[in-house]
């Protein structure tokens, strides 16, 4: 099948031409059309479908825009107010409409007459809108839109000097690779010393948080948010239930194994006790990886290592390039993090990271290049709706891309000393993030079902679950005034809650996705394009069948994937 990266930003049929979102009186005759228009036929219902997703296109890339540039610059006041703007007085007008539109559709006669199995998901996730939608939740839901962003700005503002330098958590963390210890130590206890001042700001931003978010389940007629946001995320497929056996899972068959990788790490090292700032750090005498030199090397290399894979992948990077749609490199002011960001009109996403030059960077870069292409497979798909897919399904195409790249990192290093080393880092990553994936989502389970807990609840809380999934190889003695804050540099907790159990579950889908890619590389390939070019237009089960793997994260499965990563590691070691 012939892919091309060359998509173009979709001319309006239904809006003006260079139409522009200045205020609400200009957006909303376009709501009251679509709500106003007769439809006759399935004819006149397909044609009302395409304008509205055109509608919805148009909007939803003009919230991201606002959301990108703040997250680009978070001292720009002006950028902050423009993005407020449309939380708090686009984003609730356009509520109402919505939730009409949605019942206009579905109580449209012509509407059985659409083709069951291309709108089976669609219809599914309106009908779910409608009955989540209240009236007296839009406003919470604007003041959270504004709320939890405000962890960026807390997050971008912190710093902390090292030899005379000042320097964002981000570039900082470098020297956790250094092979000086002593100055290991010193910035580790920098930073989260740093985290410490303002520890009661974050608290007090997530209580509020969590108490906005009660009610919105309780006006939703749910008993807590946990349930609420569970239908909210369209989970028609798994259950809280299904999420605690995914916990134990990691206890029983991933603990064991991480336990014997920080042994390893710590007997390499030549220590008697390893601490956490051991943890990146290589023996004396072994530089740390500096894969690149700046965002543009970094740009540059990705390109070279995809082109390898799959011009198509190259193709979809240099096209992003030409509209300047990445943001790679970290610097004062800037939002933490990294993400993807897809443009409903545009096609061609927008990629924000906070680069340092450290292999975790390669890792974030090709990460999200995943989900770029995620971005790209599924624009030609017909309706706005249809590339709203299920986050279980984009984290495997971002985490299986991290997999599939791994042979083909010379782009990145000269000299398969250090090939060798960055594919070693990859895999113990792969393995090692699967207990922190535990610790957010079983935290966020006792949060929301406890949502009137005091502070020092949530901090025993967060700190018997963190133990419970901690390995017994790291010293943590000395540092309990740290580790119980240790969630606050988790942005998912405050931007996007209850999104991380995606990571688990597709984490397994991608090491899947890897075993077949290691036996044939063309089909893992083909089963991965033809998985994401479908968008949310198949149930989850189904969008993982096409790509060839199980939708299953029980314990005997978790147990065949890992044994095929530890594997695969022990050869790395040999």
């Amino acid at each position: 099948m012939h892919r091309t990266a060359d998509i173009q930003k979709r001319p309006h049929q239904f809006l003006p031409a260079n139409f522009e979102l200045t205020q609400w009186e200009s957006l909303e005759p376009y709501f009251k059309a679509l709500l106003d228009r007769e439809i006759t036929n399935k004819l006149t219902l397909e044609s009302w479908m395409q304008d509205l997703s055109e509608l919805e296109a148009f909007v939803s890339e003009d919230a991201c825009w606002r959301q990108i540039k703040m997250t680009c610059d978070t001292t720009d006041k002006s950028l902050e107010a423009a993005f407020t703007f449309f939380c708090m007085e686009i984003q609730p007008k356009i509520q109402p409409y919505a939730d009409a539109l949605n019942k206009k559709l579905i109580q449209c006669p012509f509407t059985n007459e659409l083709d069951e199995k291309e709108y089976f998901t669609y219809l599914r996730s309106v009908k779910k809108s409608i009955e989540l939608f209240r009236e007296e939740n839009i406003k919470l839901q604007a003041e959270l839109s504004v709320l939890q962003q405000q962890y960026g700005t807390i997050a971008g503002r912190m710093t902390i000097t090292v030899d005379d330098k000042e320097y964002t958590l981000q570039q900082a963390a470098q020297y956790l690779e250094s092979e000086d210890r002593a100055k290991r130590e010193e910035v580790y206890l920098k930073i989260q010393e740093r985290r410490l001042q303002d520890q009661q700001e974050m608290h007090d931003l997530f209580t509020s948080l969590i108490q906005k978010r009660h009610q919105v389940a309780l006006n939703a007629g749910f008993e807590n948010y946990r349930d609420y946001k569970f239908a909210e995320l369209g989970r028609f497929d798994y259950t809280k239930e299904d999420c605690f056996k995914f916990h134990e899972a990691i206890k029983t068959h991933v603990l064991p194994i991480i336990d014997k990788i920080y042994e390893r790490k710590k007997n390499k090292l030549g220590l008697v006790t390893l601490k956490p700032w051991d943890t990146e750090a290589e023996p004396i005498g072994t530089k740390p990886l500096r894969p690149f030199t700046d965002g543009q090397d970094l740009y540059n290399k990705s390109v070279s290592c995809f082109e390898q894979i799959n011009p198509f992948f190259a193709d979809c990077l240099k096209k992003m390039d030409s509209l300047k749609h990445f943001d790679l490199e970290s610097r004062q002011g800037k939002a933490p993090g990294g993400y993807n960001c897809p443009l409903a009109e545009s096609g061609a996403p927008f990629i924000f990271m906070n680069a340092a030059g450290q292999m975790s960077d390669v890792t974030t870069m090709v990460h999200e290049v995943g989900h770029a292409i995620h971005s790209f497979l599924a624009h030609p798909l017909s309706l706005s709706a249809f590339k709203e897919y299920p986050m279980e399904i984009a984290e495997v195409a971002s985490m299986s891309m991290e997999l599939f790249t791994m042979n083909h990192w010379q782009a990145f290093f000269d000299n398969v000393h250090d090939l060798n080393r960055a594919q070693e880092h990859q895999l113990e990553r792969t393995i090692t993030i699967f207990p922190w994936i535990a610790i957010i989502d079983k935290f966020q389970h006792w949060v929301y079902e406890n949502p009137n807990h005091s502070i020092e609840e949530r901090t025993q809380a967060w700190i018997t679950i963190a133990k419970e999934f901690s390995t017994n190889s790291i010293d943590y003695s000395g540092l309990d005034q740290y580790r119980a804050i240790g969630w606050q540099r988790q942005l998912h907790l405050f931007e996007v809650p209850f999104y991380y159990i995606e990571y688990g579950i597709a984490q397994l889908g991608a090491i899947g996705m890897w075993m077949q890619y290691q036996k044939n590389p063309t089909l893992a390939l083909e089963n991965y394009m033809n998985a994401l070019s479908l968008g949310g237009t198949k149930t989850l089960p189904e969008l993982y069948q096409t790509a060839g793997i199980s939708f299953d994260f029980s314990p005997s499965y978790v147990k065949t994937l890992m044994d095929f990563t530890r594997d695969e590691l022990e050869k790395l070691y040999q």
